[in-house]
This record gives structure tokens, C-alpha cells and sequence, in this order.
């Protein structure tokens, strides 16, 4: 792990090949917003504990991994990292399941006690594996999902949670009556520390009034991958036919969409969004012929607190500059979240306006320089969390991806509602009381507010969007965003 550089000149080679958009905005006199000056600011408690704070090991959880491709092995080896911490030590990956000999036989290298399966539903019918995880194409997420809740399991399911709103709305439902288990939508965010500090300071006045979100991903990459036959060819490049993807902005924007209309209140707070305008080009054709490879959407909201706001995101595949971000603007403040990936921690930034309100602790911040420019940050660890991979002292860049938050929260979720099942059940049977669903429901809230994660709720809320951003951007035009189409 690199250290972070605290020397008051940054070499200008090493800044143009490792710098991002965040690190010039802290150039131009950004604030970086921290976890222990945040809570200072806005006088609201500092964030939970982190999980991995907690020494006392969870429930035992033992794991089947369903889609063993790229990310499926990711999965399996954020896992067994997870065994390197005494809160998890119990987790395990007992089951893997894909239908591609190679991918299976590989990501078994990883979880050696894990059997394999060639069907899901015989990897279900294992009443050791206690929770699944499941990692397919989008599109077969729906039977999978429907079965591993129908067998009993605890389901974390990749996002979006289907390819149609019909089908994501039958999972929702299964979800909902699923009581005694745990169901997650693997939208990462929702399980990072960092976001639920930033979520009440943004929520808090910081900003003044809401002016304008702007949003990006950018990636330079070939969707098209190649294989031995045309029938396996057609099952890896799900995502180039249109009639089975979710495009740019299901499979790899599904993440900024909900964390941008989350932090402007969600549907409860007038943060959904009841339009979307969209555009789309075929640039390089690197999604394939038939899906746009450069996108972009503006998204409009209803009378209320976000009234004559815009949401304007834009991705493509043929462009790396600036990554992905967020940008807050509002009529005291802006405010920049960089979110976290594999290379770089999540982190924010925030620019005043020269009538806004002071902050005082803004005098007391760190200075840096960066050639010319001075830029003003903060440089207390957003939480206490460590990573698994690495003692951190005074001088480390502790790196925790956002995919093992989301995994420590299912875990932990898991364990518990697992726990509170099996001690009522012992205590006083099993039998479907109103009391017996009321305990759980506690155990739930508990749990959640420990470790929080999203659910079949956020996950179909999220999964609309993409779905018609998409839609939206292929057909270039507005499409009203009705409140039927996230209603059960």
C-alpha cells in the first residue's frame, strides 16, 4: 500500500499520472470532509462504529457463491478476507455454483472447502449453505433469487436486481414476505461508513438550497469478450444485446444513481425523481453494435424540496478522464464525493461560497500545497476501519472496497436474523404469531442499524431507475418516471 503524500510540493509527473478529479478540487481550495470534523459541524452524532470495531465473532455463516465469472471469484476471495478478522472468522464459503467448467474449477482454487455445482438448485438443496450470494447476468437473477428465498436462504443479490421491472418487483415481493431471512441488494454504498457520514451532513443545511447534482463514470473498456464457441460467446456477452442488457447505466452506473437520489432524500424526502430525460451514442462500439456506449441522462423532480433541481449523469466506455464522482452544488456549498473503488478510499471535499456561513474549523485545517495552489483538507481517517491486508499506522492509507462493506453487513445481518430465528423458535416454537414476526422485525432494526444494507426496497427503487435511464438513452427521449412503476 503507497503512502499518502504530506509533503507540501507533489511532483508534477507523479500528479498527472495518479491524479483524479477529486485531488484538483482539493487543489482549488477543497475542504476534505472527514468523519470526526463532519460530526463537529453539523452536531449530529459521529457514524457507527464500523463493523470490523467489533471483536466479538458473529453467528457462523456459511456461504454458496452462485456465478463463479469475474466477479463471482471477487466475491469468494472478499470472503475469505473476511476470515482474516476475528468478527467473521466464522464465515465460509462452503458451496460454488456456474455452469462454465473453467470459471468453477477456478474460483474452487480459492474456497478449498467448497463443493462444486454445475446447477444452482442442487447447491440449494444443501441445507449447509445458510446464505447465497448471487453474482449471474443480470437477466438470471429472477429464478435464482425466487428459488434461494423459497429454500429458506439469506440472498444477497448483485444490482440491479433484474432485467425487466416485472421481474425486479417478483424478487421485491418474495423479499418482502421472506421474514425470517435476510435479503440484500448489492448496492455498495449503502453499507459504507463514509456514506452515512456524509449522508446527515448533506442532509444538513451544509449545502443551503439544492442547485444542481452533476454525476460521472467513465471507464475506457471493450465490453466484448471472447470465446471458444458462438453458443458460450453469446452466454459471456449478455451485456451487448439489447435485449437482455441494462446498458451503461444498469450494469455500471446503477450505484451513483442510488447514492445521488438517496442523498437528496429518497422517495420519502423528494428524492426520486418523477422524469428522465436521455441521450446515447455508439462511439467505438466498445458495448457491441446494438448498445450505446457513451450515455447521458438528465433526470428532473417533482414539486418540493428538490423543485427545479437537475441530476445530469453522464457515462461512456470510450473515455477515462476523472473516473466517477459526484458533485453537490448548492447556494452556501458544494460538495465533491469521490466513492471508493479497488485503488482509492471514498472521500469528499467541500467548497464554500464567499457569502456562505463560516466554519470555523476551516482555519484550523491543514494547508497544502500543490504547485501554485493551496488547498485546504483535512486529514483525519474517515473512520476507524483498518484494512484486512494491512496494519495501518500513522502514515498508511488504510483501503477497504466498498464490496467488503456490503459483504461484512450480509454477514452480519445474516448471522443475526439467523440467531433471532433459532432462539425464539427454541424459546417458543416457530409457529406464525404476530409476536413471533414482531420479535423479528426488532432483530431486524437492530441489526440493520449496526450494520445498515440495502434491501429489497432500495433495490427496486434503484433497479427502476437504471432500467428506464436506459430506456431513455437508447430511444433519446423524456420518459415520465411514474410512482406505479415502484409500486408493489
Amino acid at each position: 500500500m503507497k503512502k499518502r503524500k504530506i509533503s507540501s510540493v507533489v511532483d508534477r509527473r507523479e500528479f498527472l499520472k495518479n491524479t483524479s478529479v477529486a485531488t484538483f478540487m482539493a487543489m482549488m481550495g477543497g475542504v476534505e470532509l472527514t468523519e470526526s470534523r463532519g460530526a463537529d459541524i453539523t452536531n449530529q452524532p459521529a457514524a457507527a462504529e464500523t463493523p470490523l470495531t467489533v471483536i466479538p465473532a458473529l453467528q457462523a455463516v456459511n456461504f454458496g457463491v452462485i456465478g463463479a465469472g469475474v466477479w463471482g471469484r471477487k466475491i469468494v476471495n472478499t470472503l475469505n478476507l473476511l476470515k482474516n478478522d476475528s468478527q467473521y472468522k466464522n464465515t465460509e464459503v462452503v458451496a460454488i455454483c456456474d455452469t462454465f467448467p473453467a470459471w468453477l474449477d477456478r474460483a474452487a482454487k480459492d474456497a478449498p472447502k467448497a463443493e462444486k455445482f454445475d446447477d444452482y438448485k442442487k447447491l440449494l438443496a444443501k441445507p449447509e449453505v445458510q446464505a447465497v450470494v448471487v453474482a449471474t447476468p443480470t437477466h438470471l437473477h429472477r429464478d435464482i433469487v425466487l428459488d434461494a428465498l423459497n429454500a429458506g436462504k439469506h440472498v444477497y443479490c448483485e444490482a440491479p436486481l433484474a432485467q425487466t421491472i416485472a421481474d425486479a418487483k417478483e424478487i421485491a415481493r418474495a423479499a418482502q414476505k421472506a421474514f425470517k431471512q435476510v435479503f440484500q441488494a448489492g448496492l455498495q454504498e449503502r453499507s459504507h461508513p463514509h456514506r452515512h457520514f456524509l449522508w446527515p451532513f448533506i442532509r444538513g443545511g451544509n449545502l443551503g438550497s439544492n442547485v444542481l447534482v452533476r454525476a460521472q463514470w467513465h471507464k475506457k473498456s471493450l465490453w466484448t469478450r471472447t470465446a471458444g464457441t458462438p453458443a458460450r460467446a453469446a452466454e459471456l456477452n449478455w451485456r451487448l444485446q439489447k435485449n437482455i442488457s441494462t446498458g451503461l447505466m444498469g450494469e455500471a452506473c446503477i450505484h451513483r444513481l442510488d447514492a445521488v437520489t438517496w442523498f437528496l432524500g429518497g422517495h420519502r424526502l423528494g428524492g426520486r425523481p418523477n422524469s428522465v430525460t436521455g441521450f446515447s451514442s455508439n462511439i467505438l462500439q466498445n458495448a457491441g453494435p446494438d448498445v450505446p456506449d457513451t450515455v447521458q441522462c438528465v433526470f428532473e423532480f417533482p414539486e418540493g424540496p428538490n423543485s427545479g433541481v437537475r441530476f445530469l449523469f453522464d457515462a461512456t466506455l470510450c473515455n477515462t478522464f476523472d473516473s466517477e464522482y459526484e458533485m453537490y452544488y448548492g447556494t452556501d456549498s458544494a460538495i465533491l464525493v469521490q466513492p471508493g473503488n479497488e485503488a482509492r478510499d471514498s472521500k469528499a471535499w467541500m467548497f464554500q461560497e464567499a457569502d456562505a456561513p463560516l466554519i470555523g474549523w476551516i482555519v484550523y485545517a491543514r494547508k497544502d500545497a500543490f504547485g501554485a495552489e493551496t488547498g485546504v483538507s483535512l486529514v483525519a481517517d474517515a473512520s476507524k476501519q483498518k484494512s484486512l491486508t494491512q496494519k495501518g499506522n500513522a502514515d498508511s492509507a488504510p483501503q477497504v472496497e466498498p464490496i467488503q462493506y456490503a459483504l461484512q453487513a450480509f454477514t452480519a445481518n445474516a448471522g443475526a436474523i439467523g440467531g433471532a430465528v433459532k432462539d425464539y423458535a427454541d424459546l417458543y416454537g416457530d409457529a406464525d404469531t404476530p409476536e413471533y414476526r414482531a420479535n423479528l422485525a426488532d432483530a431486524r432494526k437492530l441489526a440493520l442499524s449496526k450494520h445498515p444494507a440495502a434491501g429489497w426496497e432500495e433495490g427496486l427503487e434503484a433497479t427502476v431507475l437504471a432500467i428506464k435511464a436506459n430506456e431513455a438513452a437508447v430511444l433519446k427521449q423524456k420518459i415520465e418516471l411514474n410512482n406505479d412503476l415502484f409500486q408493489l
